[in-house]
C-alpha cells in the first residue's frame, strides 16, 4: 500500500496543513523504525510500520485546531477515530486501528468516559506491538514544533497530564523500545 497515495486523496492542496501533516508523520515513522530496527528479536512488520505512522494522523482535517491549519468541526481529540473511519473505508483495517489507538498513550473505555470525552464509547488502546512502537515515537514529536524530538522527559509529562494510566503505559514502553 501507498500512504502517500491515501494522504493525496484527502489532503489534494499543497498546504501548510498537509506540510504540518506529512512532516509530523515522518518523523514519527522514522523513530518508529528506527526503534523496531533496534529490536530485531520483536519480529516486527517494518514495512506496516513505516506505512500506518504515515498515516496515523490522517483524520486531523476534520477537526477544529486552527493553529495546526484545521479548519473541521469535531474536537482535536476525535482525529484518530475519525481517521481510523477513512481508513477503513479504503479497505485498511490493520492500518485503520492505528490511527483509533494512538491518542494519548491508547485510551480505554473507562477513561473516555471518566474524562467525558466526545469519542465512541469502547476501548482505543495500542494492542499489537506495532500499534503500541507507533504510538510510543508520536509521543516524541508535536505538529506545532516540526522535526523537534521532545525530550524522553518532556514526552513522558505531555503523557503523564492525561492520567497515571498513561504514563504507566509510556514507562512499559522505555523498558520494551529504549
Amino acid at each position: 500500500m501507498n500512504p502517500f497515495a491515501l494522504i493525496d486523496k484527502f489532503y489534494p492542496e499543497d498546504n501548510e496543513l498537509k506540510h504540518i501533516l506529512l512532516v509530523h508523520s515522518r518523523s514519527v515513522a522514522d523513530k518508529a523504525l528506527a526503534l523496531a530496527q533496534k529490536h530485531p528479536e520483536l519480529n516486527l512488520d517494518l514495512a506496516f510500520i513505516g506505512e500506518a505512522a504515515v498515516l496515523h494522523d490522517i483524520g486531523i482535517f476534520q477537526t477544529d485546531a486552527p493553529d495546526i491549519q484545521c479548519f473541521g468541526t469535531y474536537p482535536y481529540i476525535c482525529h484518530g477515530y475519525l481517521g481510523a473511519d477513512l481508513v477503513r473505508k479504503e479497505g485498511f483495517p490493520r492500518h485503520a486501528l492505528v490511527c483509533e489507538r494512538h491518542t494519548g498513550a491508547g485510551l480505554s473505555l473507562q477513561n473516555i468516559l471518566d474524562r467525558g470525552l466526545p469519542l465512541p464509547h469502547r476501548d482505543m488502546l495500542p494492542v499489537s506491538m506495532e500499534e503500541q512502537i507507533i504510538c510510543f515515537a508520536d509521543k516524541f514529536f508535536s505538529k506545532t514544533k516540526l522535526d523537534k524530538e521532545k525530550s524522553l522527559d518532556k514526552a513522558r509529562k505531555s503523557v503523564a497530564k492525561h492520567g497515571e494510566e498513561g504514563a504507566v503505559r509510556f514507562d512499559h514502553w522505555c523498558e520494551l523500545f529504549l
